[in-house]
């Protein structure tokens, strides 16, 4: 009947504004994550995102990941779906290593977990 296809709907609208702010404040703001990662990442990582930056060209094989291709390789939540922002939080929190990877991006745990979903929020701004 009506009242009970009202109160379903009015069931899941308020689910979905309970829900919003948290999924709102879990995203990172690219603009701080410039900042965050010019100062923390850009050594290895080049300020451009193509994995070319200063120490990043003296390290040896497999080189820093190149951000302009959107292509990331780690699934650290194992959902199915490497790359996703939780994965890049993972790998940024607790280095390459940890998931198989190259010891050499080492784990940056040491920042604020806004820190790191600011830079993550960033790197998402590299892919052409």
């Amino acid at each position: 009947d009506s009242s009970m296809i009202r109160n379903l709907l009015l069931g899941m609208v308020g689910f979905a504004l309970a829900v919003a702010p948290i999924a709102a404040s879990a995203a990172g703001d690219a603009a701080k994550g410039k900042t965050a990662f010019e100062t923390n990442c850009a050594s290895c990582h080049g300020t451009s995102g193509k994995g070319d930056g200063p120490v990043g060209a003296a390290l040896p094989e497999p080189k820093p990941r190149d951000f302009t291709t959107g292509a990331f390789k780690y699934d650290t939540d194992k959902d199915g779906t490497p790359g996703t922002d939780t994965d890049l939080v993972n790998v940024v929190k607790n280095g390459a290593a940890a998931y198989g990877g190259n010891a050499m991006m080492a784990p940056w745990g040491q920042l604020s977990d806004s820190d790191i979903a600011d830079i993550v929020a960033y790197v998402r701004t590299f892919k052409k």
